[in-house]
């Protein structure tokens, strides 16, 4: 039997740990991106009422990427549920760099529109980073743009990327202290390993940890996971973490999704990169997969386009 660790019971605990395994705490995405989601809702409505202000938000599409069209289809739908305006350009895959960058030059211009979305992965004979650094950094909502990886990394106000800024809100919401923690990043792009182990070291971010990143050549990568008090993995490789690679009561973000096989009635079946069912017995709080980190990527895109729309207008 298991007690919860209170003054009646907190010596049994003690002189019988290892009868005693708690579940780890699920940190939910779904219901901490609901309540940012309010939040903006009533920050939109507000700018409205007091200030005739409307945030707008573009999403282009290049190409018909089975994945990329639900997830814009996605932003779209997030952004309208909150009251943001929202436009989506459609294009297709023949559509040539030139044109691109013309109807980004278009929307840098538009003064109703305050963030630009350029859906990755673009067709091959299109330069991303060509057309990622067209974007104005004032309507740069994902965070790509050098100008705003800059001031990221100099820890000065800008537009986060999403998906590691929704990390952080995660680890501040559900009361994790970081300061002082041993954090291990395994992965190392740009769009979420780098940032993340980069905001995890900054004062002002909220982060004040130590930092560690594990990568593809990585000696013994379990030495280091087994240190981490967060250990937040973004590799792409389904389950590669294992129950014995952690520490007891470590708090585990899982930014994975990987696709393993479909039910029978066609539904994809997903996994993080953490083995869940080795490590929730063992972990101290965990992010499922589906309903971790994912909803939080949309609703900080949300967050940035509120933020940017503010900032445009001059008001704090």
């Amino acid at each position: 039997m298991c007690f919860k660790h209170d003054r009646a019971v907190g010596p049994l605990i003690e002189f019988f740990p290892r009868y005693c395994i708690m579940p780890a705490q699920i940190i939910s995405g779904s219901e901490t991106a609901k309540a940012i989601r309010e939040e903006i809702a009533a920050e939109v409505a507000r700018l409205k009422t007091a200030h005739g202000l409307v945030p707008g938000l573009v999403t282009i599409l290049v190409g018909e990427d089975p994945a990329s069209q639900s997830y814009v289809a996605a932003k779209n739908k997030t952004a309208h549920a909150l009251g943001i305006h929202s436009e989506q350009v459609t294009l297709p895959a023949a559509t040539s760099e030139a044109e691109l960058l013309g109807i980004v030059a278009d929307y840098n211009r538009n003064p109703a529109i305050h963030g630009i979305l350029v859906q990755l992965p673009l067709p091959r004979h299109i330069d991303e980073a060509k057309v990622l650094f067209a974007i104005d950094p004032d309507k740069d909502v994902d965070g790509f743009h050098p100008v705003n990886v800059g001031k990221m990394m100099l820890g000065e106000r800008c537009f986060l990327p999403c998906t590691p800024h929704g990390i952080l809100e995660l680890l501040q919401r559900s009361g994790t202290e970081t300061s002082g923690a041993e954090v291990v990043v395994v992965g190392r792009s740009n769009i979420v390993g780098k940032p993340i182990a980069n905001l995890m070291l900054q004062k002002r971010a909220g982060g004040n940890a130590t930092v560690t990143i594990c990568h593809t050549r990585t000696r013994d990568m379990a030495f280091h996971t087994r240190r981490a008090d967060i250990l937040i993995v973004a590799a792409g490789v389904a389950k590669m973490i294992k129950g014995d690679q952690i520490k007891e009561g470590a708090v585990i973000i899982d930014v994975g999704v990987n696709r393993i096989g479909q039910t029978e009635s066609g539904k994809a079946l997903l996994a993080g990169d953490v083995d869940f069912d080795s490590v929730v017995g063992k972990a101290g709080a965990i992010t499922p997969v589906p309903g971790g980190v994912g909803p939080m990527t949309i609703t900080m895109l949300m967050k940035n386009t509120l933020q940017a729309a503010k900032q445009a207008a001059g008001i704090e």
